[in-house]
C-alpha cells in the first residue's frame, strides 16, 4: 500500500508541477502578445491619426511639392507605385506560378527541383535592400540611367519566390486521388495540371499573388537603386519615376510641414492597400477552405 501511496503523490506533485509550468507559459505568451498588439494599435492609431489628417483632394489631384509650397499632392507618386507594382506582378507572377509547377509536379526528387527550391529559399529570405543592389549593379550601373523598369524588376524578384513557394505548397495539397482518376482516363500529365490541380488550387494561387503584391507595395530600399524617384508626373518607363515609399521616405525626413502632412497621408493610403489585399487573400482562402 505503501508504494501504491507513494506512487499516487509522485502523479500529483507531477501533475501540480505541469500546471505550474502551464500556467507560467501561458502568462508569458499572453504577455508577449499583448505586448505586440499595443505597439500594433499604436502605430495604427497614430498612422489613422495623423494620415487622415493630411488627405485632401489635392492629394490625388497635385503633383509632389517643392518645399514650402502652399499646394501639393502624390498623384505622380501614387500613380508610379501602381505602374510599377501592376507591372512588376504580371511580369513576377506567371514565373513564380510555372517554377511552382515545377517543383509541385516534375521537380520533387530530382537534383533540379533541389537546387530551384533552396535558390527560391534564399531569394524569399533575401533582404530586398539586397535585390535593389543586384538590379542597380546588373541594369542601373550598366545603362547608367535609373528607370522604373530597373524598379519593375527588382520588384518582380521579390514576387517571384513567394508566389512560386506558395503555387508548390497549394499544388502539394491536392490529393494524389485527382490526379490518379484523371491519369485512369488517359488524361496527359499537363492537361491533368492545367484542368484538375491547378483549377483546385487556384483559390490559394491567387492568394499567393495577392500576398506578394502586398509585400511589394511597401517596398523602398530597391525603388532607391533603381527608379529612384521624380517629382513630375512621368509614366515613361525608362526614365526615373516617382513612387509612395520612396517619396515617404523623403518627405517623413524633410524639415517641411507640408511635406511630413502629404507623408502621413501616403503612409495612410499604403497601409489602407496593404490591409485591402489581405482581407481579400483570406477571404479567398477561407473560401477555399
Amino acid at each position: 500500500m505503501s508504494t501504491l501511496g507513494n506512487l499516487d503523490a509522485g502523479r500529483m506533485r507531477m501533475h501540480q508541477r505541469r500546471k505550474v509550468v502551464n500556467a507560467v507559459a501561458l502568462t508569458f505568451s499572453l504577455g508577449a502578445m499583448a505586448f505586440g498588439l499595443f505597439w500594433l494599435a499604436w502605430i495604427l492609431v497614430e498612422t489613422i491619426r495623423l494620415g487622415i489628417g493630411g488627405l485632401a483632394l489635392t492629394v490625388f489631384t497635385e503633383m509632389t511639392p517643392p518645399p514650402q509650397a502652399e499646394t501639393g499632392g502624390l498623384a505622380n507618386a501614387i500613380f508610379g507605385s501602381l505602374l510599377m507594382v501592376l507591372l512588376a506582378t504580371a511580369l513576377g507572377t506567371p514565373i513564380g506560378i510555372l517554377c511552382g509547377i515545377f517543383l509541385a509536379e516534375y521537380g520533387k526528387r530530382t537534383w533540379l527541383g533541389h537546387v530551384t527550391s533552396f535558390i527560391n529559399d534564399i531569394l524569399l529570405s533575401a533582404p530586398s535592400i539586397v535585390i535593389g543592389l543586384f538590379i542597380y549593379a546588373v541594369v542601373v550601373a550598366q545603362v547608367r540611367s535609373f528607370s522604373a523598369w530597373a524598379g519593375i524588376l527588382a520588384l518582380a524578384l521579390i514576387v517571384i519566390p513567394v508566389v512560386v513557394r506558395t503555387t508548390e505548397n497549394m499544388l502539394s495539397l491536392i490529393p494524389n486521388a485527382l490526379r490518379e482518376a484523371a491519369y485512369a482516363l488517359g488524361t496527359p500529365k499537363w492537361k491533368v495540371i492545367s484542368s484538375v490541380t491547378l483549377r483546385a488550387a487556384r483559390a490559394g494561387v491567387v492568394t499567393g499573388v495577392l500576398l506578394a503584391l502586398a509585400r511589394i507595395a511597401g517596398e523602398t530600399a530597391p525603388l532607391l537603386f533603381t527608379a529612384l524617384n521624380n517629382q513630375f508626373w512621368s509614366s515613361n518607363l525608362n526614365e526615373p519615376m516617382a513612387s509612395l515609399p520612396v517619396t515617404i521616405f523623403k518627405f517623413a525626413m524633410s524639415p517641411y510641414e507640408n511635406w511630413r502632412e502629404l507623408a502621413w497621408a501616403g503612409v495612410f493610403l499604403i497601409t489602407l492597400g496593404v490591409l485591402a489585399l489581405n482581407i481579400l487573400a483570406r477571404v479567398l482562402f477561407r473560401k477555399k477552405d
